[in-house]
């Protein structure tokens, strides 16, 4: 039965005659509405394929709704702004680090017209287009030299290609992780031309490992830092001035990929009035603890001679690969020809320096970096939010919504900082006759779309991943939409 619905389908010809069909083609052209009509027939045959044959009936009426659906789908772009409700800061499926005024009011500057991308306008020839951002990047961090290419995953293929192609790499295996979308440190060792040694145990590396691992054809010591996971318990972890001491006296250069790359000791304004009593878990009021992430500059003074991270991490700038290090590292690196292939364009270079430009003033960045501003909200400016929205909501569609706020907990994301729990302000609700899980659908699906979490049975908004406008589009959406 299912084979005859599907044979007797209309065909795109004979729906393009239909007479208000045909009237589509008077506002757009042929190939949209054509594109339309498949798109909608694909999305009949995969009603009869999945649904009860006999209650199946092609409705035309219907169907020609369903293609002015998919026209005005087409005039839309497909990447575009959504709500974070998640709490999840640095969502990689969301974009990871939303970017400062400043960088945006950059980015429009430099791409609107020509920029001195790779022009001294003092010398009046050639520049560098690393120019830029050199500079600031070795003044915040202290290093000595800087380069910058268009992911943390390209800067250690280009590291580990430049510094140990063909040769030894030692790591230990407690830190050969893998991180999303399955990038794994040792495929990219292979693709960069060098030889994984591994040393230690999963849970315990000590100094004698690397000792015994050395080697004439050991080129490069590399220590991961484990972005997206930690290990408690019977562990044993080499601290990088060990490894430096160990580099140094057998002319070894070391690598130290930090992943997220903070260069603000956020621990140091996580005080208690953010990490005490704002959150209830185990039904128990109690501090939450606070773990501090190795900074950038960590590693500059301990030593290490080259250190990747990313930009659109904790730094709260662009997608960027950041390489870090010794002058002679770094300008090695720079005649690798990968580094043409690996290189960031302007616009990653404008988003970048406007950012790195907002942290010479550490005040200020923690004011205007909306990574870093979400990280440090107090519970109490939270809970301000929260009775915002809960206002916006009471009273909605006839009181169909049960609206609460209640504690709980965001995420840093982005594979930082996996076990710092951050106390946080949730508007939770939960509507008469419709599941969670059809809600927070519609939620995602809407025109302006709104990506929440699901908790105990409830569709919640996590305060602190809020930015300005989105209370109103979460409010505009219960006003108008038809949830049913």
């Amino acid at each position: 039965m299912k084979k005859e619905l599907l044979r007797k389908l209309p065909a795109v010809d004979s729906l393009l005659k239909d007479s208000k069909i045909a009237l589509l083609l008077k506002e757009r052209s042929r190939p949209i509405v054509v594109e339309a009509i498949r798109t909608a027939l694909d999305k009949e045959r995969e009603l009869i394929k999945g649904s009860d044959a006999t209650l199946y009936r092609f409705n035309i009426d219907e169907f020609r709704k369903k293609v002015e659906t998919e026209i005005e789908k087409s005039g839309k772009l497909s990447l575009a702004r959504v709500v974070n409700a998640t709490g999840v800061i640095l969502h990689t499926n969301l974009g990871r680090a939303p970017l400062s005024v400043s960088a945006l009011k950059n980015l429009i500057e430099v791409s609107t017209g020509y920029a001195n991308l790779e022009f001294d306008l003092d010398r009046g020839e050639r520049g560098e287009r690393y120019s830029h951002l050199e500079p600031l990047l070795c003044s915040l961090t202290g290093s000595e030299a800087a380069l910058v290419v268009n992911n943390n995953a390209a800067a250690v293929l280009l590291v580990l290609n430049t510094l140990a192609e063909g040769k030894e790499v030692i790591v230990s295996r407690g830190e050969l992780v893998e991180i999303g979308g399955s990038f794994r440190i040792p495929d990219v060792m292979r693709k960069s031309g060098a030889r994984l040694v591994e040393v230690g145990t999963t849970n315990r590396t000590h100094l004698r490992d690397y000792e015994v691992a050395l080697t004439p054809e050991t080129s490069l010591i590399m220590k991961v830092h484990r972005s997206n996971f930690d290990m408690v318990g019977f562990t044993a972890d080499v601290p990088i001035q060990d490894l430096v001491r160990l580099g140094k006296d057998n002319n070894i250069p070391v690598m130290n990929d930090l992943g997220s790359g903070s260069i603000i000791d956020l621990s140091r304004y996580w005080g208690l009035s953010l990490f005490t009593g704002g959150a209830k878990r185990s039904g128990r009021m109690g501090t939450v603890p606070v773990i501090r992430e190795p900074t950038v500059q960590d590693s500059v003074a301990a030593g290490i001679d080259v250190i990747t991270f990313s930009g659109d991490k904790l730094l709260g700038g662009p997608q960027a690969g950041i390489i870090i290090g010794k002058k002679e590292v770094i300008e090695a690196i720079k005649k690798n020809p990968l580094t043409r292939a690996l290189r960031i364009d302007k616009l990653t270079v404008a988003a970048l320096e406007a950012t790195l430009k907002i942290y010479m003033d550490e005040l200020k960045a923690l004011h205007e970096i909306p990574v870093l501003r979400m990280l440090t909200l107090q519970v109490a400016d939270l809970a301000k939010s929260a009775r915002r929205l809960l206002k916006g909501l009471r009273g909605i569609q006839g009181g169909r919504f049960d609206v609460s706020i209640r504690d709980g907990f965001s995420q840093v994301g982005g594979g930082a900082m996996p076990l710092q729990e951050i106390p946080t302000k949730l508007v939770a609700i939960k509507a008469k006759g419709i599941s969670p899980d059809r809600l927070e659908k519609k939620l995602r699906t809407n025109s302006n779309a709104i990506v929440a979490r699901i908790e105990r049975d409830e569709v919640v908004f996590d305060m602190r991943t809020l930015i300005e406008g989105d209370i109103e589009i979460i409010t505009g959406f219960f006003k108008g939409a038809s949830i049913g």
